[in-house]
Order: C-alpha cells, then sequence, then structure tokens
C-alpha cells in the first residue's frame, strides 16, 4: 500500500522548485544535456530493480519490460542529447517591409515549473518519456506515478530521489487526493496520461489558473479488417498488439470492424496466432501480463460472463486468484453493450461484421476520436479510410507500432487528448517559442508616427 505525500511535503516542494526554476539554473544547455546524462545512468543503475518491480505489480516479463519501457525512455533521452542544442537554438525569421530595419528572432524558452502524472500501464515509460522533454526544455518536474503499481513508484521514488536535487527533480506518491491537491496549486504546464474521465477534471482544474496542459488519454481504438487483407498478417499483428500488457495499453486494438464473408476464417487464424505467440495455455508463459489489480479483473471479466455481457465469446478461461484473463474474442456484441462503450484495457477483443466499409467508416465516425486507429488490407483503401476518418495516429497493415517512431507525434484528438510528444515534440511540449524584435536605435522611420504624413506613399509601397 502506498502512503500518501503529506500535504505540507507536496506544498514544500512545489515551493522549493518554484524558487530554483526563478535562479535560472535550469536554462543553460550544459546542465540540460547533464542532467540528461545523469537520467539515463540512473536507468541504467537502476534498470534490474524496475524490471523486478514491473514483475512483481504487473507480471511484466524483463523482455516485454526493456522493448515497451527503458529502451523507449533511453532512446528518447539519446535523441534529446544528439539534438537539443540544434532545437534549442535561437532561429532567424524574415521581417516584413513596413517593419524595416528591424530583425526577427524566436527564442525558445523552458515554460517554467512542470507537473508529470503519469498512469499504472506502462508505469515507467509514461512517467519519464514526458520527464526527458521536461529536462530538455529546462524546466523543472514534480513527478506523480500512479498507486496501483507500488513497486514501481516505490523504486521510481528511489531512483529519482538518489539522483536529483529534489527543488529540481521530485516524486510525490499516493492517490486521487493527492492528485487533486497537486492539481489545486499553480503550474506551468501539466503533462497528464490517463482516461478521457480524469482528463476532464484536469482541464478544469488547470483553467482555473490558464495552465497549459498536455492530455494523453485514450478511447476505444478500431482495427479495419477488409476482404483485401493478408488474415494470416493481420491475425498475427493484432494479437500481438492486443496481448501486448494483455490489452492494457491506450492505442491496444479495442474492437474490430470486419468484412462478414472473412470473419470465421480471421477468427480461427486469430487463436492461431494468439496460441504461436503465448502457447497453447497462455497463463503458462512468462510473456503474459495479469490485469492490475482486482477491480480493474473484474471489471474486464464481466464483459464476457457479466450480465451486461454481450454477444458470442471464444476463449474466456479466467483465473480470479492471479488476475489472469485469456485472450478472448466477443463475436456480434451489441453496439451500446458495454464491451462496446468502454474502453476495454484488458485481453477481450469484440468482432462486429460489416457489410459495407462505407457502413463501418460511418460507425467509427459516430463515436468519439479515438486514440489509435488500425487497417488491414489494400494500400489504396487504407489510405482512403485514414482520410476519411480522425484518430490520434494511425498504422496500416499494424498495429501498436506508431508509438514507437520518435520522429513522429504520439497524442490524441479530441476525446482521446490534446497535445503530442516524443522526440523533438516532448522538447516543444514544455517550451514557449518567445518572439523577440531587435530595432536599431539610430535609424527611426517617420511613417509609423502621428500624424501620418507619409501614409499614401506607405499605402502605395505595400499595394
Amino acid at each position: 500500500m502506498m502512503t500518501n505525500t503529506p500535504t505540507e511535503r507536496i506544498r514544500e516542494l512545489h515551493r522549493l522548485q518554484h524558487e530554483y526554476y526563478a535562479t535560472g539554473a535550469t536554462r543553460d544547455i550544459r546542465f540540460r544535456k547533464e542532467m540528461l546524462r545523469k537520467l539515463l545512468g540512473a536507468i541504467q543503475k537502476w534498470e534490474q530493480p524496475l524490471y523486478e518491480a514491473l514483475r512483481t505489480d504487473l507480471h511484466k516479463s524483463e523482455q516485454e519490460a526493456f522493448l515497451t519501457e527503458v529502451s523507449l525512455v533511453t532512446g528518447e533521452i539519446r535523441n534529446h542529447l544528439r539534438h537539443l542544442s540544434r532545437w534549442a537554438r535561437k532561429s532567424c525569421k524574415s521581417t516584413p517591409m513596413q517593419m524595416m530595419p528591424s530583425r526577427s528572432r524566436i527564442v525558445r524558452e523552458p515554460l517554467g515549473c512542470s507537473l508529470i502524472v503519469a498512469p499504472w500501464n506502462y508505469p515507467v515509460q509514461l512517467l519519464l518519456n514526458p520527464l526527458v522533454g521536461a529536462i530538455s526544455a529546462g524546466c523543472t518536474a514534480l513527478l506523480k506515478p500512479s498507486p496501483y503499481v507500488p513497486n514501481v513508484s516505490r523504486v521510481i521514488g528511489e531512483m529519482i530521489g538518489y539522483t536529483f536535487d529534489d527543488r529540481y527533480i521530485a516524486v510525490v506518491q499516493g492517490n486521487r487526493e493527492v492528485n487533486a491537491q497537486l492539481f489545486d496549486l499553480r503550474w506551468d504546464i501539466i503533462f497528464f496520461t490517463g482516461s478521457p474521465a480524469l482528463g476532464r477534471k484536469v482541464m478544469e482544474a488547470a483553467s482555473k489558473n490558464l495552465t497549459p496542459v498536455v492530455l494523453e488519454l485514450g478511447g476505444k481504438s478500431p482495427c479495419f479488417i477488409t476482404d483485401g487483407a493478408n488474415l494470416k498478417l493481420a491475425a498475427r499483428r493484432l494479437a500481438w498488439g492486443k496481448a501486448l500488457n494483455a490489452g492494457q495499453t491506450c492505442i491496444a486494438p479495442d474492437y474490430v470492424l470486419i468484412d462478414k464473408k472473412i470473419r470465421d476464417t480471421f477468427v480461427d487464424e486469430y487463436f492461431r496466432q494468439v496460441h504461436a505467440l503465448l502457447g497453447e495455455n497462455p497463463q503458462e508463459t512468462e510473456h503474459f501480463v495479469r490485469l492490475v489489480n482486482d477491480k480493474a479483473f473484474e471489471r474486464v471479466a464481466s464483459y464476457i460472463s457479466g450480465p451486461e455481457a454481450s454477444g458470442t465469446v471464444r476463449g474466456g478461461r479466467m483465473d480470479p486468484a492471479t488476475r489472469y484473463i485469456e485472450p478472448t474474442v466477443v463475436l456480434d456484441p451489441a453496439p451500446d453493450s458495454p464491451v462496446m462503450t468502454t474502453e476495454i484495457f484488458g485481453p477481450v477483443l469484440p468482432i462486429c461484421t460489416y457489410e459495407s466499409l462505407d457502413e463501418a467508416v460511418a460507425f467509427v465516425n459516430g463515436r468519439e476520436k479515438p486514440l489509435a486507429l488500425y487497417f488491414f488490407g489494400k494500400l489504396q483503401v487504407g489510405k482512403d479510410v485514414v482520410r476519411r476518418t480522425s484518430s490520434g495516429g494511425a498504422c496500416i497493415n499494424d498495429t501498436i507500432m506508431h508509438i514507437v517512431n520518435e520522429k513522429v507525434p504520439f497524442g490524441g484528438v479530441g476525446n482521446s487528448g490534446m497535445g503530442s510528444y516524443h522526440g523533438k515534440l516532448s522538447f516543444d511540449a514544455f517550451t514557449h517559442e518567445r518572439a523577440l524584435i531587435i530595432t536599431p536605435r539610430r535609424l527611426d522611420l517617420p511613417f509609423r508616427y502621428m500624424p501620418y504624413k507619409l501614409y499614401k506613399l506607405f499605402r502605395l509601397i505595400l499595394g
């Protein structure tokens, strides 16, 4: 059980970080690079304890933890170390004739003191990746990990406390009461990853101080499978995307829309690929994560066997004692059933059929904009589906992988979030682009001054 950080300590850290930021120490590029190297070294030093904590809290294997958590953060750090000097450099912009002989610049400065709140499903990556952006931009950071993964949160707290001065970067622990206390304080930016429902509360709290927010939320990410798809490939990549972290991924495929003619063939192939990945009994493999807590288990289990369950179930074996639910398919659930209206966050995959692709596109467009959208089939058809829909990110003939490329933005749209990060966009998220006009003192053209004697000539020149 994670103990809440006392209110007095939270307020003290808030004050200390504002005072430290005011000294200007964090703005120096050499300092930022040194802190990035310290974070990289800390992760390497604490890597094994992080793996052990992830195993304890989520039954996550070291291999999956490295691929989906640690490697993404260390890769992000190295990318920032390579490019930070260029990203932070002021840039020259052209100056219009009426402003001559002034010069125009953009100066990139840190927003200031940041609050970063992370969820439990990828508790290392989703807390430390935004921190890389905060350090790179020159901000201070107060980090709030999730209480649902107490061992990971404890290790991260120890790692950050050992590595950084808490006037600069610190960790606070606790439940939603602590979140509420943090959101009541004035920050220069809040970076929040979580559910749309909590995202609304964050935005409401931030509005009191007009604090900018980056909201990485979620939603029901659809997957189109057309009759032009390679069904074996589609099944394999979809099974992997849904099995990863046992479906507890904000960009996991949440439901399938498939051409009616190929549904049964696809479902058979899907289970063949699940077993190829996880064995005939996924409960026995070390590579299949468990549901995070009893509440999450009961919620996901209700989609299979509860009173509001809908559709025909294939799979569905469960073990409440270990919070295990095997990869499961729900065929033709009712559109208004909980499994089709709630983000599943588990290894349950609803599969709905369509007669025409237009019908499937209309179904997706009639719902909130998702964080991700997936398509399997012919390339040109996939491009057309992407053009006719909206989502935070999308993949054609793949799942999940758009999060891996640090050169493309990761973020939501509408109900699935606002703002984006990864690579330079992480730097940008914590940075203010400040306009700077430099005007010489010796030359002072008279046309802009009252009583505008040269107005007609000036207007003629400007056209």
